[in-house]
């Protein structure tokens, strides 16, 4: 349900006072009447219960296009949750404002939108719960997504990924190699980096730089120090991140998220230099993914980006989070292993080719996203319509059932 005192901000604040002039006369209040700020900050805990309690993966708030109520996202479909009540755009505005700090107020003020990550125990005497977060306007209204990030990691032999996939994640076994980790938004790419990034962890010797925006799972060093920088308040941007990890005598760097060209030279850079980088980008294939790295750079530099990258890339992991037959939600991939092959397709700038490669590849880890697919359908994980629905290539992908 809203809040107790929305009608004495009604009171308080003329209908006519809008955006942002509304915002800070809201922030006024809070600041004079802290008990407001307390309950704002503590329906916002409920909510995040209520997400835990239910399975929701995210949770939208605030906005018109809310229409007053909280929206969960429970195994992939996102609804309102009306047994919750509504929230008037008054009381969204004191909920978003009690996270914020004084700092980050003026940055969403000023930018019309902040990202930024928030660690609450749920429970006394429980570790923090870490949840992404994003507070942004909506036609003059604050509004605001939260996703809830697992405080138990994956173990890395859950995603059965191949014994040579597996090698070429290790440090123990090859130093040197970009490995990206590519899917929609949502699509569990997190997830999987901060398991794979776990492996390391417990089975080596180093030193882990991660750096996030904004960093989700915090892994607490063992065998390697784990070290995170979170954009914002740790480091200024992706780029200056990677370059500067270059004086920290690091044996793994993880860039959260290559987004321009800039950050994707630094991120070259720094493999041919000899080091393990992983990344992650938002494609949905592993010819996609070179298509995109190649195709972020003028045209006259993008023949020498694609030899670099035909001599740094070293796995690409493509995946995306389908529908079972429970109405859960099961993880299908794609795994490009690059060898010798691969490498002579990019240098020749042949890349249609990879995907014939990933389909034969099987000795090396390879396989296609249809293949994966087709082999949750035979294991009765999921169905046929599912399988072709989230098919790259849906006629391979009936090929394939007609075999």
């Amino acid at each position: 349900m809203g809040l107790s005192f929305s009608s004495e901000i009604s009171i308080s604040i003329p209908d006519y006072i809008t955006g942002t002039n509304r915002f800070q006369a809201i922030n006024k209040l809070l600041v004079v009447n802290q008990h407001w700020k307390k309950e704002s900050w503590n329906k916002l805990k409920e909510l995040f219960i209520k997400m835990r309690e239910v399975g929701a993966s995210d949770m939208e708030v605030g906005g018109p296009g809310a229409k007053n109520y909280i929206w969960f996202r429970i195994f992939g479909e996102k609804a309102a949750q009306k047994d919750l009540g509504t929230f008037t755009e008054d009381d969204i505005t004191c909920i978003m404002l009690s996270v914020l700090s004084d700092e980050q107020k003026l940055e969403l003020f000023k930018n019309k939108n902040i990202d930024f990550s928030i660690g609450i125990p749920l429970a006394p005497g429980e570790s923090p719960s870490r949840f992404r977060s994003d507070v942004y306007y909506e036609t003059g209204s604050l509004a605001g997504s939260f996703r809830r990030i697992n405080q138990k990691l994956f173990p890395i032999d859950s995603y059965e990924f191949p014994e040579p996939i597996l090698k070429r994640l290790n440090l123990g076994y090859e130093q040197s190699g970009l490995i990206l980790v590519t899917g929609i938004t949502g699509s569990g790419k997190s997830s999987t980096l901060d398991s794979i990034i776990d492996l390391n962890n417990h089975s080596n010797s180093g030193h882990i730089i991660i750096i996030g925006a904004p960093i989700e799972f915090i892994h607490d060093s063992d065998q390697c120090i784990v070290r995170h920088r979170e954009l914002g308040d740790d480091v200024l941007s992706f780029k200056d991140g990677s370059r500067e990890a270059l004086r920290q005598d690091p044996d793994i760097l993880v860039v959260g998220e290559m987004r321009d060209a800039s950050t994707m030279a630094m991120v070259l850079e720094i493999t041919d230099s000899g080091h393990k980088v992983f990344s992650t980008l938002h494609t949905s294939s592993a010819v996609e993914s070179i298509h995109r790295i190649i195709g972020e750079f003028a045209a006259d530099e993008q023949e020498r980006v694609r030899l670099r990258l035909a001599d740094t890339l070293s796995v690409i992991i493509s995946q995306k989070l389908v529908p079972n037959i429970e109405g859960k939600l099961v993880l299908a991939k794609e795994i490009l292993s690059v060898t010798s092959s691969v490498i002579a397709a990019i240098r020749n700038n042949n890349i249609a080719e990879i995907y014939q490669m990933i389909s034969e590849g099987r000795k090396y880890g390879m396989f296609t996203i249809e293949q994966d697919l087709f082999n949750l359908f035979k294991l009765g994980k999921i169905t046929k319509e599912t399988a072709v629905n989230y098919a790259n290539n849906k006629k391979r992908m009936l090929q394939l059932m007609q075999a």
